[in-house]
């Protein structure tokens, strides 16, 4: 949590100072900026934060696509058209629930992912891990 703190302060300070100094102290921040950046162990972060989020990604369709069989299914089933369109709202309620915990589960784990990945970055630009 420190490491992110850290790194608004320091771009806000970065920002306020680009801004006083003019334009070529601003080119100055931003060249050191592109050199943390494009530092190794930073774009190793950020390539795993890429390839995690792709994989939370790839569940949503898959939950989506259990969904809309089972809504399928419900509707589909013998009994009163009455009954086929309550079984088919029942599964689609249960259905979009599934839905938006599996869209919760990939946000937090992706935003957990970044997080890790910032603090690595922050402990590895000062020397750690």
């Amino acid at each position: 949590m420190k490491g992110k703190a850290g790194l608004v302060v320091g771009l806000a300070i970065g920002y306020v100072l680009g801004t006083r100094a003019g334009r070529e102290r601003y080119e100055q921040i931003k060249g050191q900026w592109l050199k943390v950046w494009n530092a190794e162990p930073v774009q190793t972060q950020v390539d795993k934060v890429k390839d995690f989020a792709k994989s939370q990604a790839m569940a949503l369709p898959s939950t989506l696509w259990e969904s809309a069989v089972k809504v399928t299914q419900a509707a589909g089933a013998k009994g009163t058209p009455g009954q086929k369109l309550d079984a088919a709202l029942k599964v689609g309620e249960d259905s979009a629930d599934d839905v938006e915990k599996a869209a919760q589960t990939s946000a937090k784990a992706v935003k957990d992912a970044v997080d890790d990945a910032i603090d690595d970055a922050s402990e590895n630009g000062r020397g750690g891990a």
